[in-house]
């Protein structure tokens, strides 16, 4: 089994042969999470951009630049106008062939994918195993900053794209139609962390388990195969002609189950992006503890 859209992916050898074309970005986009205390505490990754990366490669700060501050949960994506700016400043527009890649499984380049996508720039592509796999292979390293001279950047919203609580309670209360996947770890999911993180142990209702560190293999960071993918969400429930919500903890693994669902060919993937960020504050709001 083939992938219906292998071309949301890019490999090592294909960026080392395109990197230095005049329409290609690339860009890191880590993130690191840190979890202690009954809190996750969100980290830049460009302190590690600055001692390696691949050169050429910029670096794109979600948390700064590429979301909504104004909002009470973190990593909310921002007004069109918003994000068309900083895309802009960053020297992307909505014509480049926009290389991401992080260095923990790929979420964070997913996230950033799926962002573009949804704004109108069909030629943004995740890197397959990401720096694991550049830096794996021997490939160069670079110290030295990467910029690309600015650009316009015109957004065309695709607001289907993005789910918010007024579809998950319908989603609840209908019992069918659609299918939410929870992209949480198993025991996020069924409630054996004691809901750390998110103040409230359990997943929501009806919801089904795909975890985003099941997508790739860990040792070389690529995606597992096409037909090993599209097992894990069939078993889950997914289904091409229904849509999919997939959720998490703030909308970023929950990226990555959508990225690949977008690969596996499903035409109806949102993304709900407050998750359980927003979920859990209500506590009138049910959860299922397995």
């Amino acid at each position: 089994m083939a992938f219906a859209h292998p071309e949301f992916l890019v490999s090592t050898d294909w960026l080392a042969e395109h990197q230095a074309n005049d329409d290609v970005r690339v860009f890191e986009t880590t993130v690191f999470l840190h979890r202690g205390g009954g809190t996750v505490r969100a980290e830049s990754g460009r302190v590690q951009y600055e001692t390696g990366h691949i050169p050429g490669a910029g670096f794109l700060d979600l948390q700064a630049d590429f979301s909504d501050n104004d909002q009470p949960y973190r990593f909310m994506m921002p007004s069109p106008e918003a994000f068309a700016e900083a895309a802009g400043r960053h020297g992307i527009s909505e014509s480049s062939k926009l290389v991401l890649y992080d260095r923990l499984g790929s979420q964070w380049a997913a996230r950033f994918w799926w962002m573009f996508r949804s704004m109108g720039c069909t030629g943004a592509v995740v890197l397959d195993g990401g720096w694991t796999r550049w830096s794996g292979e021997g490939r160069a390293v670079s110290t030295e900053p990467a910029t690309y001279p600015p650009a316009t950047f015109s957004p065309t919203p695709d607001p289907a794209r993005f789910a918010d609580l007024t579809e998950v309670k319908a989603f609840m209360e209908s019992g069918g139609g659609s299918c939410l996947i929870n992209a949480l770890g198993r025991d996020q999911h069924s409630g054996a962390d004691g809901g750390q993180g998110y103040g409230r142990a359990g997943h929501i209702p009806g919801a089904t388990n795909v975890p985003s560190g099941e997508l790739t293999d860990p040792d070389t960071g690529l995606f597992r195969p096409a037909e090993e993918l599209a097992a894990l969400f069939a078993d889950a429930g997914a289904n091409p002609s229904q849509r999919v919500v997939t959720y998490c903890g703030g909308g970023i693994a929950a990226s990555n189950d959508a990225f690949i669902l977008a690969m596996l060919g499903y035409q109806n993937v949102a993304v709900y992006d407050a998750s359980m960020s927003e979920y859990t504050a209500d506590p009138s709001l049910p959860l299922v503890a397995d």
